[in-house]
C-alpha cells in the first residue's frame, strides 16, 4: 500500500523560508506542565521526524514571516499522538497558545520518500484518471481521517470528489507523469 508522508504547507499560509515546508502534523493540546504538546501526525511513521533537530511552527492562514523555528528537545510516540518538547515552550501556559498550530521542516531536513511513499504536497495538482482512462480532475488536497486519507479531487466543471487513499483506490501514482490511476468512476 501506498504510504502518505505529511502535507504541504496551507496555500493560506503561503510559502516560508525555507520556501519548502512540509507540514508533519498538527499540535492539539499541551502535555504534562512542563510545556510538552500534543501532535497529531500527518503520516504514517512519525517517529522518523522524531529525530530532527529542528521543527517550524505555525498557524494556518497567518503571514509566512510569522512562522517559527525552534530546536526539538524531544519527541516521542504516545497512542496516536506525539508526544514532543519544544525549545520555544517553556511552560503549560506556552504549550496551550499553541493549540492548533502546524508543525513541519523544510523538505531538505527530511527522508527522500522511499517506493511506494508520498508526501502530501508531491500529490497536490497531480491529475487522477480512471481505468477508463477518463480525467477526474486534479487532486486539490487531502484530508486525514481516523481510517485513511482521502484525495480531494475536483476540475472546477464539476461537484469535487473525495476518494479513498486506499489500495482498493489508488492503483498507481506516477510522479513523473504527474498522474494518480484510480479504481473510481467519473459519477460516483
Amino acid at each position: 500500500m501506498d504510504r502518505l508522508l505529511g502535507t504541504s504547507l496551507p496555500e493560506s499560509a503561503g510559502s516560508v523560508l525555507p520556501a519548502d515546508i512540509i507540514v508533519l502534523g498538527k499540535i492539539v493540546g499541551p502535555y504534562g506542565l512542563r510545556g510538552a504538546v500534543k501532535v497529531h501526525p500527518f503520516a504514517d511513521d512519525p517517529m522518523v521526524w522524531a529525530k530532527l533537530p529542528r521543527w517550524w511552527v505555525g498557524q494556518e492562514g497567518i503571514a509566512p514571516e510569522r512562522w517559527r523555528q525552534t530546536r526539538l528537545l524531544g519527541c516521542k510516540a504516545h497512542g496516536d499522538v506525539l508526544i514532543a518538547e519544544l525549545e520555544c515552550l517553556a511552560d503549560r501556559n506556552a504549550a496551550e497558545a499553541v493549540h492548533g498550530a502546524l508543525v513541519g521542516a523544510p523538505r531538505a531536513a527530511l527522508p527522500p520518500a522511499a517506493k511506494n511513499e508520498y508526501y502530501w504536497a508531491d500529490l497536490i495538482g497531480l491529475e487522477v484518471k480512471n481505468t477508463r482512462d477518463q480525467s477526474l480532475g486534479r487532486v486539490l488536497g487531502l484530508i486525514e481521517t481516523p481510517a485513511n486519507a482521502v484525495l480531494r479531487v475536483g476540475s472546477g466543471e464539476q461537484a469535487e470528489q473525495l476518494l479513498p487513499f486506499v489500495a482498493a483506490v489508488v492503483l498507481d501514482v506516477d510522479l513523473a507523469a504527474g498522474t494518480v490511476r484510480v479504481d473510481w468512476e467519473a459519477h460516483w
